[in-house]
This record gives C-alpha cells, sequence and structure tokens, in this order.
C-alpha cells in the first residue's frame, strides 16, 4: 500500500483549501493514488509510466474528487 494512501476519513487540505464535498459538503474523506491509464501507453505495455493522481473519496456519499499531481 502506498504511504499517502488514508484509509481512515480525515480533513484534507489542497493547495491551501480544506477540501469540501461538493455533493453531501462533507469534509472527511479516505485518500487514494490511482495510475491514470492512457491509450498509447497501454498498447505499448507502459503502463507503469502514465501519471499518478491523488483521489478523496468523500466518507458520507462516496464521491470521488480527483487531482492530478
Amino acid at each position: 500500500m502506498d504511504t499517502n494512501e488514508k484509509l481512515e476519513p480525515q480533513s484534507v487540505v489542497v493547495k491551501g483549501y480544506e477540501l469540501k464535498c461538493p455533493v453531501c459538503n462533507n469534509q472527511q474523506f479516505c485518500n487514494k493514488r490511482i495510475l491514470l491509464n492512457t491509450t498509447v501507453m497501454t498498447l505499448i505495455n507502459l503502463d507503469w509510466a502514465n501519471r499518478n493522481a491523488n483521489c478523496y473519496i468523500c466518507s458520507n456519499c462516496n464521491h470521488i474528487m480527483w487531482f492530478a499531481e
């Protein structure tokens, strides 16, 4: 498991702004890093070289917010 992944819901600050779910206004999220696959990289078997995104999953409604690095 990536050390950045947080399974316990917690408040999150992104670029100085406290994250709030746009669906239910909850302020508690779990964190998961996701690989951003692209067709070209998949065709040449280089999926591992794609960029990652930080995903924050609302602990109330499960809405997912994606933040690319």
